[in-house]
């Protein structure tokens, strides 16, 4: 497993979850990591679990919406390892980005806006302007579908995924002179890590591959957007939800349902 080898990596949001699944797999494939979170104890448990398992990683803590703290992780990752050449931009709020329209106020908003979609900016601009100097580089953004989909109760959410497509978009094209590439993950139906057997449960009832996704779903796409395997790919989206968007019904009112298939 060597598609990363000699590649620096961040991984924002990588304390836990999408995020941690994807760092490991990058410094299993021969990366080195690093695993920024706003949870400094979560990213020290995945940094460490990196480095005994025979990888390379160090852990920094750091909120993505500041521009000082973005900054200082670029220069990190740079002093650290010797070069930045995969920023994946995976920090954001999704279980406290939940609030009706009308219970949410503007600081709320603001608040979700500043941790998924300014955050990805500043992230993306910060690796940039390194990459841009030396040779290029490649930077994932993480969207969902509530992109291109709509959640109830998750308005400044799907705002900011919606906008973080469009950001990716742009990039690529300001950025691809520069030999930068920009791309971007839609997860969906991914369960959290705890998630209790009901939940996935009801998932797998929803998923035309007929179970919830895993955390490690998302590793081997995020590996392959990262390496010379895509090279020629840019302002481009992989969705990785086993099927959930492109379904005209959900099982629940579909007129073909799964259980009148044929046997075979």
């Amino acid at each position: 497993m060597s598609k990363l080898a000699g590649k620096v990596a961040v991984i924002t949001g990588s304390g836990r979850a999408i995020g941690a699944a994807i760092a490991i797999r990058y410094a299993q494939e021969g990366a080195k990591v690093v695993v920024a979170d706003i949870n400094g104890d979560n990213a020290s448990s995945v940094a460490e679990r990196i480095k005994a398992e025979g990888g390379e990683a160090i852990a920094v803590t750091m909120d993505v919406s500041d521009p000082a703290q973005v900054d200082a992780l670029v220069a990190t990752a740079v002093d650290t390892f010797g070069g930045l050449h995969v920023m994946l931009n995976n920090a954001g709020r999704v279980r406290d980005a939940v609030k009706h329209v009308f219970e949410a106020d503007i600081e709320f908003f603001d608040s979700v806006i500043a941790a998924n979609l300014r955050g990805h900016y500043l992230c993306a601009v910060a690796a940039a302007r390194h990459m841009a100097r030396n040779g290029g580089g490649v930077i994932i953004n993480t969207s969902s579908g509530g992109a291109t989909r709509a959640h109830r109760g998750m308005t400044a959410y799907d705002a900011s995924k919606g906008g973080i497509e469009a950001l990716t978009r742009a990039l690529a094209l300001d950025l691809a002179p520069y030999g930068i590439r920009v791309c971007c993950l839609v997860p969906g139906f991914i369960a959290p890590d705890d998630a209790p057997q009901e939940a996935l449960d009801r998932s797998a009832a929803t998923v035309p591959l007929q179970r919830a996704g895993r955390s490690e779903d998302m590793a081997g796409p995020a590996v392959f957007l990262a390496s010379d395997d895509a090279a020629y790919v840019t302002g481009s989206k992989v969705v990785v939800d086993g099927g959930v968007l492109f379904q005209q019904r959900s099982p629940e009112v579909e007129t073909f349902p799964v259980e009148n298939f044929p046997k075979v």
